[in-house]
């Protein structure tokens, strides 16, 4: 086993040429690339006929597929109608991405709301709980639920809060994004291999060793966190820095899924990053 890369949604160049998010599988496939994260992050817009006939493309091409459920998901937001309406969009991201056969479905941690970390942390297991529950009775306990570690420093998600969901249940596996742990830490980000060696502890390391990732360069203000999203090219010195990870990994052996969220160059940095990592991996063969 080894890691996997793709594309967040549809590159720039990709959208030049195509007009359908159905091509974009082969297309995936011909750059050179593993996998494929369909967005819905601005909701659920795609018919299950579609999401079929993707599904279909990637089965041929050997892409394999997530699903980034809507934005707007607050997990921490205890109003109980806030509650079912989170409840609604995850189950209804889990039934787009089991039309596709995509097995895991990004979901956003959540927003503090004024509580402190320890309150909003324990609201977000409660509506966990309740997520899981209702994924279940509605068939979809095969679909991994990913909670991503989140960009803003007034969010719920940095990577211990995110680990701290994962323990309610062996099924969830962690959404680890680079880029927002290094903008809400203000470019302080932990070493790569103490911030894996957590992530371990946590979880063990077969599901550690599995865990899904979202990764680009990132912008951030020194008040707030996360700003933008940029691209390998940008100029500004924009970080989280990609080789010292791809050597991480590699020398573990891991085969985690990493998701390129650049802005408008993700396949193109998707491969970037796999190149990389690949010349990693003959490094580290005796």
């Amino acid at each position: 086993m080894s890691a996997k890369f793709g594309p967040a949604g549809n590159s720039d160049s990709f959208s030049k040429a195509h007009k359908s998010s159905l091509a974009a599988p082969k297309w995936i496939a011909d750059f050179g690339l593993d996998c494929y994260e369909y967005q819905c992050g601005k909701g659920i817009h795609v018919g299950m006929d579609t999401a079929r006939k993707v599904g279909e493309n990637a089965a041929a091409c050997g892409i394999s597929l997530s699903l980034h459920a809507p934005y707007f998901i607050n997990l921490a937001n205890p109003d109980p109608e806030a509650l079912q309406k989170t409840i609604g969009y995850i189950t209804g991201a889990c039934q787009i991405a089991d039309a596709m056969g995509a097995g895991r479905v990004v979901i956003h941690s959540g927003a503090l709301m004024k509580r402190s970390r320890a309150e909003a942390l324990d609201i977000a297991q409660k509506s966990l709980r309740e997520v899981m529950a209702a994924c279940d009775s509605q068939g979809f306990a095969h679909i991994t639920l990913c909670p991503e570690t989140m960009g803003k420093i007034n969010q719920l998600g940095d990577l211990d809060e995110v680990l701290e969901l994962c323990t309610l249940d062996e099924r969830l596996t962690p959404c680890i994004d680079f880029g927002h742990l290094y903008a809400r830490s203000l470019g302080g980000l932990e070493e790569y291999s103490k911030l894996l060696d957590r992530v371990e502890a946590v979880l063990g390391t077969d599901r550690a060793s599995r865990f899904h990732s979202h990764f680009s360069h990132i912008e951030y203000t020194p008040n707030g966190g996360e700003k933008c999203h940029r691209t390998f090219e940008d100029d500004g010195g924009f970080g989280p820095d990609w080789a010292p990870l791809a050597v991480e990994v590699a020398r573990r052996g891991w085969s985690p899924t990493f998701i390129c969220e650049s802005a408008g160059t993700q396949a193109e940095d998707a491969r970037t990053m796999k190149e990389v990592y690949q010349a990693c991996c003959k490094e580290d063969t005796p």
